[in-house]
């Protein structure tokens, strides 16, 4: 164990260093179970002859799939937007100037 000495520090570092401990703590039983089901995830991957970054990396089916555009920035035609996620502040610059969405979509 490392011995530290307290005597040249001052009081906000020494409150410092409390909370730390205090959070330390109060962290301990978490920390501990955390590192058991770690080290029981490596033996039943290595037992199946994984790793569990193999497993944790390996790519999920289906998940993360591109969608087809909806929209056009019809000033830069390689501007597309889905219409899922934040909207573009092309679209946004397009709506104030008068347009609306149904000018923007892509025709099928």
């Amino acid at each position: 164990m490392t011995k530290i000495s307290l005597d040249g520090l001052s009081l906000p570092e020494l409150n410092a260093l409390k909370r730390r401990v205090d959070v330390s703590i109060a962290t301990l039983s978490e920390r501990r179970k955390r590192e058991k089901a770690v080290t029981k995830l490596h033996a039943v991957a290595k037992s199946m002859g994984f790793t569990v970054e193999e497993l944790v990396n390996a790519k999920g089916t289906g998940t993360g799939s591109k969608v087809a555009p909806k929209f056009r920035n019809p000033k830069d035609p390689s501007q597309t937007w889905s219409g899922r996620g934040r909207t573009p502040a092309w679209v946004n610059e397009a709506k104030a100037a008068g347009s609306t969405l149904d000018d923007l979509r892509i025709s099928k």
